[in-house]
């Protein structure tokens, strides 16, 4: 049986391994653009902290299923 995956182990972290989804953290706007698949930039940054205030953290059901 193999062991549980441990977080703390890995060599790298990936933007997927970084996302807040909502369950264990509160989603931040940096975390819904890269739900998006796209860059961080400060115009992107600004909507979808926009999105954020509109949609609570549902907003981040748009990219994630």
């Amino acid at each position: 049986m193999s062991e549980p995956s441990d977080e703390s182990k890995w060599a790298f972290k990936t933007a997927d391994s970084c996302l807040h989804t909502g369950s264990e953290h509160m989603v931040d706007p940096e975390d819904l653009v890269m739900a998006s698949g796209r860059e961080l930039t400060p115009a992107r940054i600004e909507k979808a902290r926009k999105a954020l205030e509109e949609h609570g953290a549902a907003a981040v059901e748009r990219y994630l299923p």
